[in-house]
């Protein structure tokens, strides 16, 4: 009886575990089944050139990479594939098809547990990309020929050459991104270990000070002695911290100081564009490549070519356009949206995200390889009430901006700067800032004193965002929400009105840990108005509307879908 096979079904199962497998490796125990379930290939394996630099061995080192029992790194000796029929195919390149085991190889040709020596042996090279004579791989299996089946075997040839076809790509793009992962770790220890190094020798003259950084407080000065020496390296670096820390600020800072200040300065909001809209403005556009695209348009990644890229928000960014920006961040080289022109930069990025990106990586709305490309030095930037020494001096700084900007000369009482000093700030130094301004815009006289202030009268909005704030949805914004609440005093008014700043209130204590408020249940009917209504302040921007309501930009797409909202276009 002859039998049967099925070598269309098994390439098309094979590729649709392969392509679907972000570890090819790892999926090669499903293949290796299904070339025994539909084409009789027994015992199948994946070896894998072992190129870890170790000590000297033999020629063509392997490692046995996965079998039909699943996928490990097992030494060569271990008997899944004969040892010299492999190395001979990774030193040839050659497809060795035998047909009589026993006879063309010997006993140690047949498969592990045998129980008879009528088997075919088949490997095939699995070559470092088409046509090169470079061979990283060999997959081999046996098929049993007690019951027939010579006339097989040159299809299951052609089967496992397609296969080993698809993993071709698979497993050098897997290669490369370990390569570049260890090289970026590496890059990212020799950097920290820099930053932590003392200095010897003579006492060096002391720095200058950082244009725009304001303040002499332990916290800034740890951050600015990372500035320093992340600066002057090409290293990427991502600044963490919630809104209003002046993530632009320090990240300025970080071009000012490095060899490419004389060069461009260029920097994006990701959450203020589309994702459509976002690849064109970072890659740039041809003519004609799309509606209104009248001529050809230089991307920012082009535009900042030799200097500095800073892309805020990019914790905002969908999974689509993360592949398309891992490429350029990989290997310098990116197309313009409607172009077929390679084109080639050389750019210091610096990203920025108040978001909780080890968070989004574990949903999987953040993709690791990109996490790893961009992470290398993490900086985080203290939140104003972790440096509250830092408050008078921004606070008179700030006050003296506004004389300048509205021919006037105010000052604050050391009440009103003292009253200062106790408040939490959820917004920051943007909040401070507005502080100053509103305070300074509405006072009669020359000196500001402290009743004044907005929260001696009642009309600070801090305390309702610290209500507000639950270990899920977080009006401050990405890392503030892991913050405990601040106690709330029982014995005043229980409605969200903010309480003055002289008393014990939500804003003006220090914050401990207690459980958040439980919120009066929402009906139904009203997620539609709440979704429309934060679509309209947002300007129907998707990405802003999700931070206004403390949900992640593909929440609100499944929302928009939910509720049959469309969305408006301008």
């Amino acid at each position: 009886m002859r039998p049967e096979c099925f070598p269309l079904d098994t390439v098309c199962e094979a590729a649709k575990i392969l392509t679907g497998a972000s570890d090819p490796v790892a999926a090669m125990p499903s293949v290796l089944n299904v070339l025994s379930s539909f084409m009789g290939l027994e015992t199948g394996a994946l070896a894998l050139l072992d190129d870890s630099g170790g000590k000297a061995g033999p020629i063509n080192p392997f490692l046995i990479a996965a079998t039909t029992k699943g996928s490990a790194t097992l030494p060569a000796t271990t008997g899944a594939l004969p040892v010299e029929v492999t190395r001979t195919v990774f030193r040839t390149g050659v497809t060795l098809v035998s047909r009589d085991v026993t006879a063309d190889i010997g006993p140690a040709g047949l498969p592990k547990g045998a129980s008879h020596d009528r088997y075919a042996f088949i490997a095939v090279p699995i070559r470092e990309q088409v046509h090169s004579p470079y061979v990283i791989g060999v997959l081999g299996a046996w098929r049993d020929l007690t019951d027939g089946g010579w006339e097989l075997l040159d299809e299951a040839q052609r089967v496992m050459t397609m296969i080993a076809s698809i993993l071709e790509q698979s497993i050098k793009f897997r290669r490369l991104v370990a390569r570049d992962r260890e090289r970026l770790m590496e890059e990212a220890r020799l950097a920290l270990r820099k930053a932590n190094e003392k200095d010897v020798g003579p006492v060096p003259a002391p720095p200058q000070p950082i244009e725009g950084v304001i303040g002499d407080s332990p916290a800034i000065k740890a951050v600015i002695a990372q500035i320093r020496k992340v600066a002057p390296t090409n290293t990427p670096v991502l600044l963490r911290g919630e809104s209003g820390t002046g993530k632009e600020l320090f990240a300025r800072a970080v071009h000012a100081l490095s060899d490419r200040k004389d060069k461009p300065f260029v920097k994006v909001n990701c959450a203020a564009l589309s994702q459509s809209l976002l690849e064109s403005e970072l890659f740039g556009h041809e003519k004609g490549s799309f509606t209104g695209a009248v001529s050809q348009k230089k991307g920012r990644f082009e535009l900042a070519d030799k200097g500095t890229l800073f892309l805020d928000e990019i914790g905002e960014i969908g999974p689509e356009f993360q592949a398309k920006l891992l490429r350029i961040l990989q290997e310098g080289e990116y197309e313009r949206v409607g172009g077929t022109r390679t084109l080639k930069v050389d750019v210091r990025l610096v990203t920025a995200t108040n978001r909780d990106l080890e968070a989004a990586v574990a949903r999987g709305d953040f993709r690791a390889d990109l996490y790893f490309r961009i992470c290398v030095v993490p900086i985080v930037l203290p939140p104003l009430r972790e440096r509250l020494e830092d408050v008078p001096v921004l606070a008179q700084t700030f006050l003296t901006r506004f004389n300048a900007e509205n021919g006037m000369d105010k000052r604050l009482t050391p009440e009103a700067l003292n009253l200062l000093t106790r408040c939490q700030f959820p917004g920051n130094v943007r909040e401070l800032e507005n502080c100053i301004s509103r305070v300074a815009a509405l006072s009669s006289g020359a000196e500001i004193d402290a009743q004044e202030l907005a929260c001696s009268q009642g009309n600070c909005l801090s305390a309702d965002l610290w209500r507000m704030q639950t270990g899920e949805h977080s009006p401050i914004g990405g890392l503030a929400a892991r913050m405990p609440l601040p106690v709330i005093d029982s014995s005043r008014d229980p409605r969200p009105a903010p309480s003055p700043c002289p008393h014990p209130s939500p804003v003006c204590s220090a914050p401990a840990p207690s459980a958040p408020p439980a919120e009066p249940a929402v009906p139904p009917q009203d997620d539609r108005a709440r979704l429309l209504d934060a679509m309209e302040r947002a300007g129907w921007v998707q990405a802003k509307a999700a931070r206004l309501l403390g949900l992640t930009p593909r929440q609100i797409g499944y929302a928009l879908k939910k509720h049959g909202i469309e969305v408006r276009k301008f």
